[in-house]
């Protein structure tokens, strides 16, 4: 643990903790922190090159190519729910987030809640993949939230490259969509 400290205190790691106060529960305490890099650099590196670097440094890519296509999704998944936590921040401004973060117990995972300061609960899914989001992930999401035991003001949907006609339709203010496209927000700060 006192390695764990130290590299908190340098800034090169974080704990996270899942957000179980957002989703009106007590938390766990058998539900285990994360451990994140604080940066996609720092998780790319002892990922994929830090574990092969004998071989990398002798020319021999191999291991990492076949390492990095075997977790690519996981990675890029990761990187794409921080920039949608980012997105939230952002987007929801006026009604300003009073807390954000993802929610996980033994059972259930929920890429990102929030509560805003008017009290309105928020619980998003994010997938990084290269097909339309249908309605199904909207009802999983709101079958995962029932079975934590809360319902959502509203649910957010991120994707990389969009929705099902079926979906789009039901978008209104408890359901918003939003594709990777929609993060040109965060440069435009």
């Amino acid at each position: 643990m006192k390695c764990v400290e130290g590299l908190v205190e340098r800034g090169i790691i974080e704990m996270e903790s899942s957000q179980h106060f957002l989703v009106n529960q007590r938390g766990d305490s058998k539900i285990s922190k994360k451990l994140l890099f604080t940066t996609p650099f720092l998780r790319f590196w002892f990922a994929f090159v830090s574990p092969i670097y004998k071989g990398i440094k002798d020319g021999n890519y191999d291991e990492f190519y076949k390492n990095y296509e075997n977790r690519k999704a996981e990675f890029t998944g990761f990187v794409f729910e921080e920039l949608a936590l980012e997105f939230l921040r952002d987007a929801y401004a006026d009604d300003e987030i009073k807390n954000i973060g993802k929610y996980w117990d033994d059972k259930n995972n929920i890429d990102l809640v929030a509560k805003t300061k008017s009290g309105k609960t928020i619980a998003a899914s994010c997938k990084y993949v290269d097909s339309k989001i249908k309605k199904s992930e909207l009802n999983n999401l709101k079958n995962t939230c029932k079975e934590v035991g809360f319902e959502p003001d509203i649910c957010i949907l991120f994707t990389k490259k969009g929705f099902t006609n079926e979906l789009k339709a039901l978008k209104d203010e408890t359901l918003r969509l939003y594709t990777a496209k929609s993060f040109k927000l965060l440069l435009d700060k």
